[in-house]
Formats: C-alpha cells, structure tokens, sequence
C-alpha cells in the first residue's frame, strides 16, 4: 500500500484531504509543523482528527527555520516599504521540505496538503499547479515557487471540489472540524497588526516621517513606514476632503507617497526573484496571450510576457491594472497553468 505524509493544520481542508486519501486507499501519516508560538492548540485539533481516522501523527518542531525563512523576511520586508506574502515563502521553504523529509524518512512516497490546486504535465513534460476546479477558493499563487522535484510525489485531494463540498464531506463524516471557519490570512500574526507584531518581536520603533505628493509637497505625518502598503486608504488620517491612497513607500527618505485613485494604475509591471515552473524560459510567443495574478485575490488578467534579465521579467497587462505592490508576486498562468512568476 503507498504511503502519503500529509500536512495537517486541524483546519477542515487538510483534515478532509487526509479522509480523502484513506478512502482512496494510501495508508496515510498526518504531520503537523510546530512553527510558530501559539500553534499548539492546531496540533491538537489535528491530532483529535487523526484519532478519529485512526492514522498516525506526528508533531515536528520547525520554529527555527520557520523564523530564518519566514517571519524575518515578513519584517525586513515591511521596514524596507514592501508588502511580503509569507504563505509563499512558506510553501516553497518550509512546508514542502518538511513533508518530504518526513517522507523520506517514514518510507512514504507521496506527500499531500488540503490546498486547492491540482497538478498536470505540460507538453514540454514539466509538471505544472494548475487552478483547481473552484475559483473561490483556487490557491495556485501560493504555490507557485514550489520545484519540479517538491511537486513530483504531491498530492492535493481538494483541489478537485469547493468548499462546500469538503465542508459537506467532514459533515457526512462526523469530522467535528466540519464548520470550523477558515484560518486568518497570516497564522503568525493575531489579526491584521502587522506593524505591532513587529514591533514586539524586534523591539523595533517605527521612525514617524512626512506623506507627500509624488512631487515631493508635504502632506502631513505618519506613524512609520511599516504602518502602510501600497494601495492602502483607510487609516491614513489625511484631511483630504476626498479619497486618496498610498502610491509608493520610500524607506530611504522615509516619506510615504499619497496620491490619487487613478495614479495607481499601470499598464506594466517588472519582476524579479523569478521562479520557473510550467516554463522554462518565461516569456510568451508573439502571438500567444498569458494570464497574471498580482495578488492573491486578483482574478488575473491577460498579459505578455518578456524576459529582460537574467533575473527580470516585463509584464505587461492586456488592460491596465490597479494597485501593484511591492514585495507581492505576479503569477504567470497558461491555458489554467502556472508557468511561473515573480517579485513585484
């Protein structure tokens, strides 16, 4: 019988998946990664639920390289102006090589997690993510650094279903996480205080400077650079009159750029830090139309894409797009496919 680690959060996704997979016959391993302070409390939902399954599980410290791979970045990124999405790093540093380390070392040959998303071979024969079969929930932009030796052996059971129906699923089941309302965007960070968070890890006291005008007029004050991201309006405390919004961060001068609704848009963007996946190359034939993400809840738009570095990548939008943040990935899809993508 093949075996198959899976990731377990205690959340009803990863935990229908692991029922999935026993109902498909693998004799399957639940692991559950001790990342981060206060995460106990998942490992023991995820531990009831392989009880209930009557699967082993295992809880494996990973804390350290959790704080070197993930959380360090998120702040050094949020006191340099950018915005980082640390599920990515995550994915690609984190969670993968713990499966697969356990897997190697448990004899299994397949490792799983609950996220939506499947798995295909393009016609150059490299193995691509590929949307999973609801938009809602699709999770094909987290997961798009991931190698072609991290997707050889994985397995997503949801990413053939909605959320309802796995919600459905666990119910029928009798899983008591079958309601249990999805976890917040950032594990790591209680609610959305990015900036006190860091400021209680690190002991960090954000520097107040000016808000500007993108010529330079000064505007105001603000409370500190890692307060703001590009995009936002609210909380901005601007006696405008009207609705204005961040343009750009600049950690050099410490001004936060204020503009208009309309300066935030643009025709093209350029990334780095690339990452290749049903694509070797990551650059579209002349004739050939692409999709991009450029945030995780962008429902993505058309584009072409040319290679303009070694490690730089011109993207440009089929129609101008709103709001594009530094420190967030473009996601480059074919026909549904991830082909790769990059840092904004």
């Amino acid at each position: 019988m093949n075996k198959v680690v899976i990731g377990m959060s205690g959340g009803v996704d990863s935990s229908v998946s692991a029922l999935l997979l026993q109902q498909q016959g693998y004799s399957v391993i639940g692991v559950t990664m001790d990342c981060w302070e206060g995460e106990l409390d998942d490992a023991e939902e995820a531990r009831a639920i392989a009880d209930f399954l009557g699967i082993p599980h295992y809880v494996i410290d990973f804390k350290d390289t959790f704080r070197e791979k993930v959380i360090n970045r998120f702040i050094d990124d949020y006191k340099n102006g950018r915005t980082p999405n640390p599920c990515i790093e995550c994915n690609r540093y984190v969670k993968w090589e713990v499966l697969r380390q356990t897997a190697a070392r448990l004899g299994a040959q397949y490792v799983a997690t609950g996220h939506y998303a499947q798995i295909g071979t393009m016609p150059n024969g490299r193995l691509a993510i590929r949307n999973s079969a609801t938009v809602e929930k699709d999770q094909s932009y987290v997961l798009y650094r991931l190698t072609q030796e991290q997707l050889t052996g994985t397995l997503f059971p949801a990413g053939a279903y909605s959320k309802p129906q796995i919600r459905k699923i666990a119910e029928q089941a009798g899983l008591p996480v079958a309601s249990k309302p999805d976890s917040q965007e950032i594990c790591f960070v209680p609610g959305t205080d990015y900036a006190g968070y860091i400021e209680r890890q690190t002991g960090y006291v954000p520097e107040p400077g000016n808000f500007v005008t993108p010529d330079g007029t000064v505007l105001g004050r603000h409370k500190g650079i890692i307060h703001y991201t590009v995009g936002q309006r609210k909380g901005l405390e601007l006696a405008m009159g009207h609705r204005v919004f961040v343009k750009e961060i600049r950690p050099e001068t410490n001004e936060v750029v204020i503009a208009e609704p309309e300066d935030l848009i643009a025709a093209s963007v350029r990334i780095h830090d690339l990452a290749f996946m049903g694509s070797d190359t990551l650059t579209s034939a002349p004739n050939e139309t692409w999709q991009a993400k450029i945030n995780y809840n962008h429902r993505g738009c058309g584009c072409r894409v040319e290679r303009t570095g070694e490690d730089e990548v011109l993207v440009t939008f089929a129609s101008p797009v709103r709001v594009v943040t530094p420190g967030q990935s473009v996601v480059l899809y074919q026909n549904g496919f991830v082909m790769g993508g990059g840092v904004i």
